[in-house]
């Protein structure tokens, strides 16, 4: 069912009320490519893509549509032709929720629109402080709060974007590494859709300066308990002690010669000091400017979706 989330201004609907908004949306993912873009322990399978994705492929669609009628009413108004703005998505929420899978899933779906957008996906992870700037600025235990992140430089980057620049880069960044990787650019030649996607995306600026979230025509948060949050980060943290870790390049390979049971004792540490505290204090107050709240049940499934109607 649905409801209005008293007066305030998000609309809630359970996940019978989300799925029956998909109306005709086609599927278009398939189980292999659902498997190319699913997160490593996220458990994600066709049916969360038919109920709740496809739904939202839809509403963003719409939203695409009608930005493009936007443009062009401005450009009647000023009697010229409006060069069209790249429409950008944000995608927010806390580590290992699963919002890298949800903008990858976003990424394939809106790839099939009827308009087939040139659509392109940039983490801010890119634009994190090499791992040598944080140590010289003390700020090596804040990796993934705000101030860890050149937001100058991602400000910048989303600017550009939205001012039709023909080639913008960003650095990269290697979560096998855990750092910037140097010399390294991530290359976008003006999409017609710009998926962002980081905990920080939705932070608000200092009084007077322009945000990342000015720049947005949608954001999607992507919700869940926090101790549903630990359990996922601890489960992904076994996961990567047995893949990634094990790689010589690592940082954290001494991890795959400890038990399992050390193993969490040490991701615990790390939740309970540094993500769950950047969570409270940075990343859960920007929920609210979300224009749409995926909220996930302990099984990593969406059970309820909140929509901002003004």
């Amino acid at each position: 069912m649905a409801g209005w989330d008293g007066f305030g201004p998000y609309l809630d609907l359970d996940r019978d009320a989300w799925r029956s908004l998909r109306a005709s949306t086609p599927m278009s993912l398939t189980a292999e490519g659902l498997e190319e873009v699913r997160g490593l322990t996220d458990p994600i399978r066709l049916g969360e893509v038919e109920d709740i994705y496809l739904p939202l492929s839809r509403l963003l669609r719409l939203h695409f549509e009608a930005s493009a009628g936007l443009r062009e009413t401005i450009g009647a108004f000023l009697g010229q032709d409006i060069r069209p703005a790249p429409f950008i998505i944000a995608v927010a929420g806390s580590v290992a929720v699963g919002k890298s899978t949800t903008a990858r899933v976003l990424q394939t779906l809106v790839r099939q629109w009827p308009q087939h957008p040139r659509t392109e996906l940039v983490s801010t992870d890119n634009f994190l402080y090499p791992n040598a700037v944080l140590e010289q600025r003390g700020l090596t235990n804040r990796k993934g709060f705000p101030e860890s992140y050149d937001r100058r430089a991602l400000l910048r980057f989303v600017q550009q974007v939205r001012a039709g620049a023909a080639e913008v880069s960003a650095p990269v960044y290697s979560h096998l590494a855990y750092d910037i990787l140097p010399g390294q650019r991530q290359s976008v030649h003006r999409p017609d859709v710009l998926i962002l996607e980081g905990i920080n995306v939705l932070q608000p600026a200092p009084a007077g300066a322009l945000t990342l979230a000015d720049f947005f025509d949608f954001s999607v948060y992507v919700d869940a308990r926090t101790d549903h949050i630990q359990r996922w980060f601890l489960g992904r943290l076994r996961a990567l002690r047995d893949t990634a870790f094990t790689d010589s390049q690592s940082p954290f390979r001494a991890l795959t010669q400890v038990s399992t049971a050390e193993v969490d004792a040490i991701g615990t540490r790390v939740w309970k000091t540094i993500n769950e505290v950047n969570l409270i204090e940075n990343i859960l107050p920007t929920r609210a400017r979300a224009s749409l709240v995926l909220h996930k049940g302990a099984e990593h499934s969406v059970t309820r979706v909140r929509l901002r109607r003004f």
